[in-house]
């Protein structure tokens, strides 16, 4: 149970941080850049 939540918590976190860049970063990465992430 607790994977479960950590990779949804993991998978919140990157669209939130993707949502986030695309602004300011346009469209050079696709949808899920986990490189962002700190």
């Amino acid at each position: 149970m607790i994977t479960l939540v950590i990779a949804t918590a993991l998978a919140v976190a990157g669209v939130a941080a993707t949502a986030f860049a695309l602004p300011r970063d346009g469209y050079r990465r696709t949808p899920t850049d986990w490189t962002r992430l700190p």
